[in-house]
């Protein structure tokens, strides 16, 4: 095994561990829809959920199916027919479903049976158990349409999931449901998913879509300066929802987002739309820093303030890989413990992703911003520019007027945002006598608006 994977595979697998810890023992409800496996994805789907769920995550499966039954329809000479975004279900339409429901079942509990040696389900024992816990109810006729077979979600049987899940089965949900009467419905995959999501209070609902989520500028196409929203407020997607045109299909913006919000007022956490295109896209989703879709949550994950003495272990983990590689002066847990509240931080989702201290020289009328980290997974997103703002904020409010840095290795970043190149003879006398002239840093030193 080489060294660069060492050294690549360690900290990765460190930086992933906060996350494994986290969703222990969460439930997810993972919707994923019938284009997905249309498109061949269903063996590396399973390989990811079975993974998910070795780590202590109950799962709930929800399969859509679409492409399936639409393809059903076709051999039997039968056109599909839609309304308000929901298929009109016919008696053969309700044959094709069933007939597509069954076959999928079939597929997805084969792909949990794989075990060969070599491949990542091996050794892995996964028991998919499915049953009649949806009850169903007619949509009825809306706008003068009759969509006759098309149901809604009435009941979800919560215990009988409850305790499916807790025997450390997955459990399997077509978008079937049943009336009292044993008569069938034909339901939306999204419906369901919602619909259990919300009855479970599941901590996560994912929908794995044919889209890579809702832009910073939905109706605009992609580009550098229009990328994928990672983690839009539940206030944000209700107004993005307000403006948007109803959905009809699939790719239309308020299509999964209408679900997302839904589920996210009614007491989900969290919920997600991730593209099956990408491979591997739940793990990296569900385990990485800012994901690769969109995660609408009900509040924002990320926080900057002041650090506590029990971010001391959380500030040590992230600056020690850069006082190894000699970017910072190594600093003792006794020292930072001592001057924790010096110490403002990114904190984003449990996990500190940046630091920095504020150390004044109030005789001089100025600071030192020591420390100042941003954490590998999340360089670039902008962290270091929002801790040096509180930096200032904070020198500014203790009457300072200026601050200043030390650095070896970071001189340009300091000088794109203000700072300016000073002599360390500049430095205050109590700075000055802890200066090391063997470590010959360089001294930057940035003037503070009032």
């Amino acid at each position: 095994m080489s060294t660069v994977f060492n050294f690549t595979f360690v900290p990765w697998f460190r930086s992933v561990a906060p996350y494994i810890h986290k969703f222990r023992n969460q439930t997810f409800v993972v919707a994923v829809c019938g284009e997905a496996i249309a498109a061949g994805k269903l063996p590396h789907l399973a390989q990811d959920l079975a993974m998910i769920q070795s780590m202590g995550v109950k799962v709930v499966l929800v399969h859509g199916f679409r492409p399936q039954v639409n393809e059903q329809l076709r051999a039997k000479g039968h056109q599909a027919k839609y309304s308000h975004g929901m298929r009109i279900t016919d008696e053969v339409a309700l044959d094709c479903a069933q007939e597509a429901a069954g076959q999928l079942r079939y597929e997805i509990e084969a792909a949990f049976s794989q075990g060969l040696p070599n491949t990542p389900m091996a050794g892995s024992t996964i028991r998919v158990i499915s049953g009649n816990f949806i009850t169903a109810r007619p949509v009825g006729i809306v706008d003068g349409v009759d969509f006759q077979h098309s149901g809604l979600v009435r009941k979800v049987d919560v215990a009988g999931i409850t305790r499916t899940l807790d025997m450390g089965a997955m459990v399997l949900l077509s978008p079937f449901g049943f009336s009292p009467t044993g008569e069938a419905f034909n339901l939306t995959m999204e419906e369901v998913a919602t619909s259990v999501s919300i009855a479970l209070q599941a901590d996560k609902l994912i929908f794995v879509t044919e889209i890579p989520g809702i832009r910073l500028k939905p109706g605009e196409p992609a580009s550098e300066d229009n990328p994928i929203d990672t983690e839009l407020p539940l206030a944000a997607a209700e107004e993005l929802l307000s403006k948007a045109p109803p959905s009809q299909r699939p790719t239309d913006t308020a299509f999964y987002l209408q679900h997302c919000v839904k589920a996210c007022k009614a007491g989900v956490e969290r919920s997600h739309i991730i593209p099956f295109a990408v491979d591997g896209a739940l793990l990296l989703e569900i385990y990485v820093h800012d994901g690769i879709g969109t995660m609408v949550v009900d509040e924002k994950l990320e926080e900057l303030r002041e650090a506590t003495a029990d971010d001391v272990g959380g500030i040590l983990q992230l600056i020690e890989p850069f006082e190894k590689d000699g970017t910072l002066v190594k600093r003792s847990r006794t020292e930072i413990e001592r001057d924790a509240d010096h110490y403002t931080i990114v904190e984003h989702d449990g996990v500190i992703f940046a630091c920095a201290a504020l150390y004044p020289y109030p005789e001089a009328r100025t600071a030192e911003m020591a420390a100042l980290t941003v954490s590998p997974q999340s360089q670039g997103q902008g962290d270091g520019e929002k801790i040096l703002k509180r930096i200032e904020q904070r020198a500014r409010a203790a009457g300072l007027q200026s601050i200043f840095v030390l650095t070896t290795r970071t001189m340009h970043w300091f000088i794109k945002r203000g700072f300016v190149q000073v002599d360390p003879d500049w430095l205050p006398d109590a700075r000055k006598r802890k200066y090391n002239w063997d470590r010959k840093s360089q001294v930057l030193v940035k003037k503070l608006q009032s």
